[in-house]
């Protein structure tokens, strides 16, 4: 499954990872890598979680970068 995700670095300069489909996952980590690594444990417990409460788990998702130069 594919879920975007969207990672920020904060004012601490700690890396923020945020999934718009699933509300409440949310993860950080020191490094990029680090925060991408722990959204993915993150989005692996809430989807077990769904799935232990009997849940509907959110349809993974497909999306393109499209580079356009002006």
């Amino acid at each position: 499954m594919q879920y975007r995700v969207l990672i920020e670095q904060d004012e601490d300069g700690i890396y923020v990872a945020d999934v718009p489909a699933l509300p409440g996952c949310i993860s950080q980590g020191a490094t990029r890598a680090e925060a991408v690594n722990n959204i993915k444990d993150a989005i692996t417990g809430y989807l077990e979680s769904l799935k232990a409460h009997n849940e509907p788990v959110p349809p993974s998702m497909s999306e393109e970068v499209v580079e356009i130069n002006l």
